[in-house]
C-alpha cells in the first residue's frame, strides 16, 4: 500500500540569541518569571533584513541535503506553512522554490498558524498518495519577531524565529518513515483568541488606517491554554484509534512547542509518560509552524528517536486549528 515517507529533515535558526535576561530588562520582569510560566530560557530572532523566505530557503536546502538531493532536484511540490510571509501577495513558497532551483514545482503557502506544519504534511501526503507528486518539500518557517508588539510582555517573551523542512516521497506503508495517518480540525468561532486584528481586507474595508496595536499579534493566553490541551489531546486520541496504535506503543510525543506546561498536560491527558514528550522550547521558544520540525531535528540529532520508533505529532494554532500525524521514524540524518 502506498504512503508518504519522510526522507529528509533540515532546519535553520537565526544566529541571534535572545536571552530571558535581555527581555527581563526590557519588560521589567525576570528570568524566573519567564521560565516558570513558559519553560523558555532563550529564543532566536532574525537579524535585520532577514525574512521568513530566507529562513525557509536555508531549511529547505538542508532538508534536500538530508534526503540526498541536490538543489534543482526533481521535486514536484513545495508547501510552506507560515503566519509571517514575506509579502501579503504573492505567496512566499514560489520564491523559495525558485531559490532552491525548483522553479517548475507547484508551490504555495498554507496559513494555519501553529498547526501549519501538520496541515502541510497532510496536504503533501495526499498529493503523493494520489500520484500527483513523487517528491514533496514541506517547510514551516516563521519570523514572529516582526509581528510582536514591543510593548507586550506576554507575547514578546514567548515567540522565536526559525524554520524546519521535511522531504516526503511516495513509498510503501510498511517502511520506516511512513506516515500512518492524520487528523485535522478547526473552529472558527474562536478565531479572535489568536489573531492580528488589522492589515487584512476586513480592516481595509472600513477605510480606516490600522491602529497602533492592531498590526501586532495578539493572544488570549488563558483561554488558548485550555483549548490547546483539549484539542491536541482529543485529536491525538482520535488518530491513535484510527491507525490502531495503543497509547503505550507510542515511543515519542512531539507536540507543538507552545508552552512546557501545555506539552506536559497533553501528554498526561493522552496517557503518555512525560519522559516520552520531546521538548526543546527552552532553547528556541515558540516558533509556531516551525516548532515541530525543529523539535524532530533536535530529537534526531540527540539520538532520542531511533529508526522504527513510533512518533506522534500534534499541534494547535490560531483559527482555531489543530492536527495530529503518526509516523514510524526512518533512518535519516537531520541537517
Amino acid at each position: 500500500m502506498p504512503a508518504a515517507v519522510l526522507g529528509g529533515l533540515g532546519t535553520y535558526l537565526p544566529p541571534r540569541r535572545v536571552s530571558n535576561e535581555e527581555l527581563a530588562d526590557r519588560f521589567d520582569t525576570s528570568d524566573e518569571w519567564i521560565r516558570t510560566r513558559t519553560g523558555i530560557r532563550q529564543r532566536r530572532w532574525a537579524d535585520t533584513g532577514q525574512s521568513t523566505g530566507d529562513l525557509a530557503t536555508e531549511a529547505g536546502h538542508r532538508a534536500l541535503k538530508s534526503a540526498g538531493l541536490d538543489l534543482g532536484a526533481d521535486v514536484d511540490l513545495v508547501v510552506l506553512a507560515t503566519t509571517t510571509p514575506d509579502h501579503p501577495c504573492p505567496a512566499t513558497a514560489p520564491d523559495v522554490a525558485a531559490r532552491l532551483g525548483l522553479s517548475r514545482a507547484a508551490a504555495y503557502d498554507i496559513s494555519a498558524v501553529c498547526s501549519g506544519f501538520v496541515y502541510a504534511l497532510e496536504v503533501a501526503s495526499n498529493a503523493l498518495l494520489a500520484g500527483r507528486a513523487q517528491t514533496a518539500l514541506v517547510i514551516g518557517a516563521e519570523t514572529y519577531s516582526t509581528i510582536l508588539n514591543p510593548q507586550d510582555r506576554t507575547t514578546s517573551v514567548i515567540f522565536g524565529d526559525g524554520a524546519g523542512a521535511a522531504v516526503l516521497r511516495r513509498g510503501e506503508a510498511d517502511e520506516p518513515g511512513a506516515f500512518a495517518g492524520f487528523d485535522l480540525g478547526s473552529d472558527g468561532n474562536d478565531k479572535d483568541l489568536i489573531c492580528i486584528p488589522d492589515g487584512g481586507s476586513r480592516q481595509r474595508a472600513t477605510h480606516q488606517e490600522p491602529g497602533d496595536d492592531g498590526r501586532y499579534f495578539t493572544m488570549q493566553g488563558k483561554k488558548v491554554f485550555a483549548s490547546a490541551v483539549r484539542r491536541m489531546s482529543e485529536s491525538s486520541a482520535a488518530l491513535l484509534d484510527r491507525v490502531g496504535w495503543p497509547v503505550d506503543s507510542v515511543d515519542h510525543l512531539v507536540g507543538h512547542q507552545a508552552n512546557v506546561r501545555i506539552l506536559r498536560a497533553v501528554a498526561e491527558q493522552i496517557g503518555i509518560e512525560a519522559a516520552r514528550a520531546v521538548i526543546d522550547i527552552d532553547r528556541v521558544g515558540n516558533t509556531s509552524a516551525a516548532s515541530i520540525p525543529l523539535a524532530l531535528a533536535e530529537a534526531s540529532s540527540a539520538g532520542t528517536v531511533a529508526p522504527g520508533d513510533r512518533v506522534l505529532l500534534t499541534a494547535f494554532g490560531g483559527g482555531l486549528t489543530w492536527g495530529s500525524a503518526a509516523l514510524t521514524w526512518p533512518d535519516i540524518t537531520a541537517c
